[in-house]
């Protein structure tokens, strides 16, 4: 029998994270030492960005707006920009763009929360808890809006 030389072993997949920062963080607080009957309604936002920072770095950045208005006046406005470097090789290039802004911000994204709820506890107002984020659902509606806007671009071409 011959020996079979065993098929050249694949390197697995790695996902290492590099640093983790905060590169800007806004809080207003017209309403400070106010009192309030009703809560204020708050309306969060949400945006992930990536961009390549080295042969195998990316930056991937968590970007989170909050708002918090009564029906007269704005209770208090934040802004987060945090932001991760990780270094990802042995990906499959079709992979990256998932890793990139699914698994990436899953990882940020409890640190980001506590940023947010010391800052709104430090402005004198309830901790906001942001709720666990579905980024697997941010990630398909961008692709259905690329798709749109490329079928968009295509009709007028």
């Amino acid at each position: 029998m011959a020996d079979e030389a065993p098929a050249a072993a694949k390197p697995a997949p790695q996902l290492n994270i590099r640093a983790q920062l905060t590169r800007s963080l806004t809080f207003t607080n017209p309403g400070a030492l106010k009192r309030y009957e009703k809560a204020p309604t708050i309306s969060v936002n949400i945006n992930v960005d990536a961009s390549k920072g080295g042969e195998d770095d990316y930056i991937v950045g968590l970007k989170i707006e909050a708002n918090a208005k009564t029906e007269e006046e704005a209770v208090y406005s934040l802004a987060l920009d945090y932001a991760g470097v990780f270094n990802i090789s042995n990906v499959e290039p079709k992979m990256l763009e998932p890793i990139l802004l699914v698994e990436c911000p899953r990882l940020l994204f409890p640190f980001a929360r506590r940023i947010i709820a010391d800052v709104t506890r430090d402005g004198g107002y309830q901790p906001m808890m942001l709720d666990p984020v579905d980024f697997v659902a941010l990630y398909r509606r961008e692709l259905e809006r690329r798709q749109t806007a490329q079928a968009a671009d295509a009709t007028v071409n």
